[in-house]
């Protein structure tokens, strides 16, 4: 059975530890390289991938931006405290994108990280 490994870029890889670290109570599992790290603590590999804002992805791609952006594929992180994960993402400075939201099936939060990639929080009920 195949597994997901979440890639992340970044413009600058310290700072991206320092966010990720920070926010979601991750740990730098080992650094391959100077510009990539793993980070452990989730069921899934998170890896930060550092890359120069106006660097393509793939030959012909479109630059590489860390304004905020939006893209169909994004995180959505799975917290049994929202509150508490609110307050640790904007204390390592995530941006809220709006208030909590309460419905039936639980709780939502949406925020961008430092290098513009929308991500949510949710909390199941």
């Amino acid at each position: 059975m195949p597994k997901i490994a979440i890639n992340i870029d970044v413009d600058n890889i310290e700072r991206g530890i320092e966010f990720y670290c920070s926010a979601f109570e991750l740990s730098v599992a080992r650094r391959p390289a100077p510009d990539i790290v793993e980070l452990s603590g989730m069921p899934s590999p998170v890896f930060l991938l550092e890359k120069a804002s106006g660097s393509v992805p793939f030959p012909d791609g479109t630059p590489r931006r860390y304004a905020r952006h939006w893209t169909p594929v994004h995180l959505d992180f799975l917290v049994r405290d929202i509150d508490a994960a609110i307050a640790r993402a904007v204390a390592a400075g995530a941006r809220s994108e709006g208030p909590l939201h309460a419905y039936d099936w639980g709780k939502i939060a949406y925020f961008a990280d430092p290098f513009g990639n929308g991500l949510c929080l949710l909390s199941y009920t």
